[in-house]
């Protein structure tokens, strides 16, 4: 995955996950959240767009497995997951087989680490 600017918004974003808080844009124009990190609105083009912490509370969208050859590592789960402030994010489901993650499920945000970097996981709510 290639490094955030210095200075651009998804270096913000990266900035408020190793704080511990999950935090999107919302556009002071038209009210509405934007999720993934952006200098323009991509509903009104507004760059007025301000960060605010968000709950966390989502709906899995969509799922899949990703299997690997047994010595890369077990299976793991990937998904898309709705957010309650109107986003999408791609993330995965911890805490549960992955075959076990289901379209409509209710999760919520965690955040962790990998690979020494802030990480959006989500767990069954």
């Amino acid at each position: 995955m290639p490094r955030p600017l210095p200075d651009g918004p998804d270096r913000q974003y990266a900035e408020h996950l190793k704080e511990g808080r999950l935090a999107i844009q919302r556009c002071g124009a038209c009210s509405r959240h934007v999720f993934f990190p952006r200098l323009l609105c991509p509903h009104c083009h507004d760059d007025n767009l301000a960060w605010v912490e968000v709950s966390g509370q989502g709906t899995v969208h969509a799922t899949t497995v990703i299997r690997k050859r047994p010595d890369q590592g077990p299976p793991h789960n990937l998904c898309l997951v709705d957010l309650d402030e109107g986003v999408r994010m791609t993330s995965r489901v911890e805490g549960l087989a992955p075959e076990d993650v289901v379209i409509g499920m209710a999760v919520t945000a965690r955040i962790t680490e990998q690979d020494g970097e802030p990480l959006v996981v989500f767990d069954p709510a």
